[in-house]
């Protein structure tokens, strides 16, 4: 097939913007890992901007490690993600299963109660006040339980369940199974690009967890990791005498922001595509 002058300079056009946006993710990324490798005094002598360092030095990372409380941050922060995104999706399921029956007895208002919590919430007292009643104050359940179930998460599982083959649960209620042994053993085998999506969602809030930690955790050694690097970045700037052996705070600050970016950079690729696909097939039906 021959193609026209248009046609060539159209696909010139979209690899140029594609480009331009590329490096507008790559520049930032790569400004923010060299600086955190690249001694002060390089730093200095470049004006505060490298991109490409000449040498290398740990020595941020490793103050980061020995000298703050990033490794104990690091646990919480994993623990929270890990526990956090399990009770999610559990949750989400079970909520989002009887929603995709149309036979579910008052369906149509318990869509509405999940859609009304999209546009409305307790507010920041009562919620407060929920979680010290509960007794979850300066523990990690506090940064788990109060956003267990995200209803626009309930939203996408339920499209998705409702797109499944309605033939499925009807061979399956003819062989005696139940409900929940139907959704154990037929619609979450099926759902895995699903789970895997919405699991992203709810890992990736819990990984960025401050709002919660800050709210209902006094305990330092109950802060997660984001709450720690905070602290870091708001730092005073070290006066610049003796450049040779200091660590500049600006360092510092960069190796925490790679600290905590780089496990969700690790991840994302290795399910890209199932994000996608189950992006695509809980959006649409049939």
């Amino acid at each position: 097939m021959v193609r026209g002058w248009e046609d060539r300079i159209f696909n010139l056009v979209v690899v140029v913007v594609l480009g331009l946006a590329a490096l507008a993710a790559i520049l930032p990324l790569m400004y923010v890992v060299s600086m955190s490798i690249t001694p002060f005094t390089e730093v200095l002598k470049n004006g505060g901007f490298v991109l490409i360092p000449k040498s290398i030095t740990l020595s941020a990372y490793h103050k980061l490690f020995t000298e703050t409380n990033i490794p104990r941050a690091y646990v919480i922060t994993i623990i929270i993600t890990v526990v956090g995104t399990v009770v999610n999706l559990v949750l989400t399921s079970l909520m989002a299963y009887p929603l995709s029956r149309k036979n579910l007895p008052g369906r149509t208002f318990f869509l509405l109660m999940v859609v009304f919590t999209m546009l409305f919430s307790g507010g920041l007292v009562p919620t407060y006040l929920i979680v010290k009643s509960l007794g979850l104050l300066n523990s990690v359940w506090s940064m788990i339980l109060p956003n267990a179930v995200w209803s626009f998460n309930v939203l996408i599982m339920k499209s998705f369940f409702e797109g499944l083959p309605e033939e499925l649960f009807e061979s399956a209620r003819m062989d005696g199974a139940k409900e929940f042994r139907i959704l154990w053993q037929i619609v979450l085998p099926l759902s895995i690009p699903s789970m895997l999506t919405i699991g992203l969602f709810y890992m990736v809030g819990h990984w960025n967890e401050f709002f919660q930690a800050i709210m209902y955790v006094t305990d330092r050694g109950l802060f997660p990791l984001q709450v720690v690097i905070r602290e870091i970045l708001i730092q005073t700037q070290m006066p610049l005498e003796n450049a040779e052996n200091m660590m500049p705070t600006e360092t510092m600050q960069m190796a925490s922001v790679v600290m905590a970016s780089l496990p969700i950079i690790v991840v994302y690729p290795f399910i890209q595509k199932h994000f996608t696909k189950g992006m695509l097939m809980g959006s649409v039906k049939g």
